[in-house]
């Protein structure tokens, strides 16, 4: 098939694009938020291709996965006036957990019989009141990283973006109790000058924002993975971090507490909890390595690419037929 997306989200794509397919994504001389284009710190494969939008009115194409409200209206009018749903098959992939009137947020797409809507979580579909939409739910899977994990160094790795700005949803108020408990590491974009946000010397809340191939060496070489989250749809590093052999401490909110089994790290509501918990693993490495084993395990299991690609192709398919 020749499928056409945007250029959402990095880390989704990367997994959904090692399917067979072919896929277009719309480039602008811009490489605004709607011509973003390849991605620049994942590895894609040659199959993603780059088409402006003006080369999109005579592409032939199969499928549209839309991902924001207004990507209808933009594909219809980018693909010289046919309609997502009606003339194209479409889907509608919702990455995120409801926001607003919690819990009886309305999706943009309720109440539609021309495509089905995907959830990447069942916390995602249960939260979210599509209305009449037929729903799916294709849980995430990623590329394996690899068995990276040495624990080496006695800290805990964070992966967020934005944390001053998002606040409460990514648990960035509880970061100065949990530096207490173990020097953080935190990696994503627009991390710069969180310590100081917080009120924390620069040793106890260090910030970086890495390309992939050198954040999960970064990651694997800290202790333990840290997800403070609060309130935000399943995060895929908490997946990559499993994969890479790391034990999990985690708030047990949205869909963590399907993702993280018993034996793979800490799940609890109480941050006294976790804090307690990360002390644990930096003061016995050989249970942290133990954890991350079975986290690894665990992930490979529900998360692996090979079922993520198999659930999408029957979805696909089915929107076609």
């Amino acid at each position: 098939m020749n499928i056409l997306l945007w250029h959402v989200h990095g880390s989704w794509t990367t997994a959904f694009v090692q399917g067979p397919h072919t896929y277009l994504v719309p480039v602008t001389p811009d490489r605004g938020p709607d011509g973003l284009g390849r991605a620049r710190t994942f590895s894609w494969p040659a199959s993603v291709r780059e088409v402006p939008p003006e080369d999109l009115r005579e592409a032939p194409v199969d499928l549209v996965v839309l991902q924001r409200p207004h990507e209808r209206a933009l594909a219809e009018r980018w693909l010289g006036g046919r309609r997502p749903g009606r003339d194209v098959p479409a889907v509608y992939l919702e990455h995120n957990a409801p926001d607003g009137d919690v819990p009886g947020t309305r999706h943009p797409c309720a109440d539609r019989d021309d495509l089905t809507l995907v959830h990447v979580t069942h916390f995602n579909r249960l939260f979210w009141d599509c209305g009449s939409t037929p729903t799916e739910v294709i849980e995430h899977g990623i590329v394996d990283p690899g068995h990276q994990y040495t624990g080496r160094l006695p800290r805990a790795a964070v992966v967020v973006n934005e944390p001053v700005r998002r606040g409460r949803y990514t648990g960035t108020d509880l970061l100065p109790a949990l530096a207490r408990a173990a020097p953080l590491d935190v990696f994503g974009m627009g991390t710069e000058g969180l310590a100081a946000h917080l009120g924390l010397p620069e040793d106890r809340c260090r910030s970086a924002d890495l390309p992939q191939n050198h954040l999960h060496p970064a990651m694997a070489q800290r202790r333990l993975y840290l997800h403070p989250v609060r309130w935000t749809s399943l995060g895929l590093s908490l997946l990559e971090a499993m994969q890479l052999g790391m034990p999990v401490v985690a708030l047990a909110t949205t869909e963590a507490v399907e993702a993280v089994p018993a034996g793979a790290g800490t799940l609890s509501t109480r941050p006294e909890v976790l804090a307690r918990a990360v002390r644990n693993y930096l003061e016995d490495p050989a249970a942290a390595a133990e954890d991350g084993a079975r986290a690894r395990q665990a992930a490979l299991r529900r998360y692996g690419l090979k079922r993520f690609l198999d659930d999408w192709e029957r979805v696909m398919t089915e929107a076609r037929s």
